[in-house]
This record gives structure tokens, sequence and C-alpha cells, in this order.
């Protein structure tokens, strides 16, 4: 049974760090391990700022936040090498992904990413959780040239889909995320993590516990497999 006043919804869009995966704890070590060579610290209010944008809007964002004598390109060579060395041995797929998966193939609901992370890392984290093939399409951040909060991604989605945004779901974890969602008229769906509990996610539908929360299902009018 559908939610009150909720669309018939057709597709499901996926944002990917700290949605799918536990990256954005990564992404709070690496930008970390990144400051301390420089002898500064990562504050949450930082990454809070960075979080959902873009690579090089989010590096840029350190840069001008710390005076940082360095360049975006630096800092993402270094982030990218960093990372390398965590994800092989840390990634982990978050609570209820894998059952919603399984779910909405058996129901044939069609499914995307739609993330602000650039492409050989999404292709990195699938392949390194055997999800590789298992989604229609992917937007990263080479596919977008306005990135979240902006609602192009989202946009988009709905036109690969070929639905009208409303009838999309789309499940975020951030503030900017959730913004970009709501901003296309798509039925968003936000779900925090510790590293997000304080955002303002005004317009979503609701605040989910996790993608396993019920409600997702109950949105999507089908039961978990």
């Amino acid at each position: 049974m559908k939610q009150p006043n909720s669309p018939l919804l057709q597709a499901v869009a996926f944002d990917l760090d700290g949605l799918m995966f536990n990256t954005e704890e990564l992404y709070s070590d690496v930008g970390g391990e990144i400051l301390r060579r420089r002898g500064k610290q990562v504050t949450q209010k930082l990454l809070s700022e960075m979080m959902g944008r873009q690579g090089h809007v989010a590096l840029q964002i350190m840069i001008d936040w710390h005076q940082l004598d360095a360049t975006v390109q630096q800092l993402q060579a270094e982030s990218d090498e960093v990372f390398d060395s965590l994800l092989d041995e840390r990634l982990a797929p978050l609570p209820g992904l894998l059952s919603l998966l399984e779910t909405l193939e058996t129901q044939q609901i069609p499914k995307a990413i739609t993330t602000s992370s650039r492409r050989r890392f999404v292709d990195h984290c699938l392949e390194i959780a055997k999800l590789d093939g298992r989604f229609q399409f992917v937007l990263a951040a080479e596919d977008i040239r306005r990135g979240k909060p902006h609602p192009e991604i989202y946009s988009t989605a709905a036109q690969r889909f070929n639905v009208e945004a409303s009838t999309m779901l789309v499940l975020e974890d951030s503030q900017n995320g959730c913004r970009a969602a709501v901003d296309a008229g798509a039925y968003a769906v936000a779900i925090p993590g510790d590293h997000s509990r304080d955002h303002d996610f005004s317009g979503a539908a609701f605040v989910a516990a996790s993608l396993a929360d019920e409600r997702i299902y109950t949105a999507l009018g089908i039961t978990p497999a």
C-alpha cells in the first residue's frame, strides 16, 4: 500500500557516499590525513560543508577554509593515494543496501547511482562490493556540469529513466543531496548517518533510520524479498 499522497514511484536513484557505503567515514580519515600533513585539523563543520559536493568543489572548500598553499589537482592526487590504500580493507555496504537491491530487482524496479564522486571511484567501490552491473546507469561527477545541491543530476536521472521526476524515489544522506532531489521535484527520502544527523532535510518525504526502513518499501508499494 502506498503512503498517503505519495506518487506512483517507478524508479530509484541511490546516492553513493554515506548512503550505499561507509565512505563518509573514510573521507573524514582521508581529509584528516591530508590536513595533518599540513599542520591543520579536520572538523565536522568543514566536512559538512564539503559533503555531497563534487570532488573539485569540496577540495576547493578545504583549501579556502584553511588557506592552504596547494591546488585542487595536488590535493586530488593525494586524496586518491590515501583513499586507494583504505578502500580494499575498509569499504562496507551500509545496513539494508543488499536486501533493498535484491527486492528492487525481484520487482523489476529500475535503479541507478547518482553521485558527486568521480567514476573511477564509483567503479572501484562497486567492484570491491561485487555490485558492478546491477544498476541501469551511473551518473558521476564527470556527467554533471552543476553539482549538488543544484538539481541537475536528478533532473538528468529522471530523463535517463524516462520518468517524471515526481515518480522517482531518491535516497540521500546529506543536506546538499536532499536539496538537489527536492528541487528537481523528486520523491526524496533522507537517510542520515552519524556524519549528517544535524543536516536540514526540509522537503524530504520522510527521514528514514536506514535503507532497511520499512517506509521505503511502503512508498514503493513492495515488501522485502
